[in-house]
């Protein structure tokens, strides 16, 4: 078939000429299921910008922060429990969402950021229940963990190679950071020493001194790769 005004070669299935846009039908041919000769004009997707992405985003965070807020004062015409909601939600999108902000985020600056919203959130906690435990517990345990997992994730983000070292000393840190955990509320709460923490920190520093003698031998850590595929 071809088009009755340009002449140019038509599929059967062609309802219009692609290059005149002339309509071309013939009564006595059976369109069959064919693919046309000429591609269809191709209109692109419009893509959600980053900016108008976040926008959305920030109003679907703001959204439950603003009815919990509202509902809180129309029933006990002050803020009560909203606040804690309205904290955490913040917070999960400081931890979550704000890194995708950036094109390459750096966990030297975020993990830090992490923490120290954690850290915002159990002062105000601390402060509007009346406790005493933030400064003798939450500072020190929150400061110390972030500190071992802002240490363990730039070494992973930056280094090439030593990956296995790096995780064998995150285990034993976080084997010792039980310890930390029993001590602050041996101090915060006046407790006595019982032991527990020992239970999880003694398989977690041989968990990181096993990972550390597999790093150090070129046969196991060739034996490892192989068993986990990379």
């Amino acid at each position: 078939m071809y088009c009755a005004n340009c002449g140019v070669k038509l599929a059967d299935t062609e309802k219009r000429c692609p290059l005149c846009g002339t309509e071309a039908y013939h009564p006595d041919i059976e369109r069959p299921e064919v693919s046309p000769l000429y591609p269809k004009d191709f209109v692109p997707k419009r893509e959600i910008s980053k900016a108008t992405l976040h926008i959305i985003l920030i109003s679907l965070f703001l959204i439950p922060i603003l009815v919990t807020l509202y509902c809180d004062f129309y029933i006990n015409k002050t803020v009560t429990w909203s606040a804690y909601v309205a904290l955490a939600i913040f917070s999960i999108y400081i931890i979550v969402i704000l890194p995708t902000w950036f094109k390459r985020p750096t966990p030297a600056v975020f993990v830090p950021i992490d923490f120290l919203t954690i850290l915002l959130l159990l002062h105000y906690i601390n402060y509007s229940t009346g406790g005493d435990w933030f400064l003798s517990f939450a500072f020190p345990v929150v400061t110390y963990l972030g500190l071992i997992v802002t240490a363990t994730c730039v070494l992973l983000y930056y280094l090439k190679k030593g990956h296995l070292y790096v995780i064998g000393g995150f285990f034993i840190a976080l084997g010792f950071f039980m310890d930390i955990i029993e001590l602050f509320i041996m101090i915060t709460f006046k407790l006595d020493f019982d032991g527990w923490s020992l239970i999880p920190m003694i398989p977690l520093v041989l968990l990181g001194l096993g990972m550390i003698a597999i790093a150090t031998s070129r046969s196991a850590r060739e034996a490892l790769a192989r068993k986990l595929h990379f």
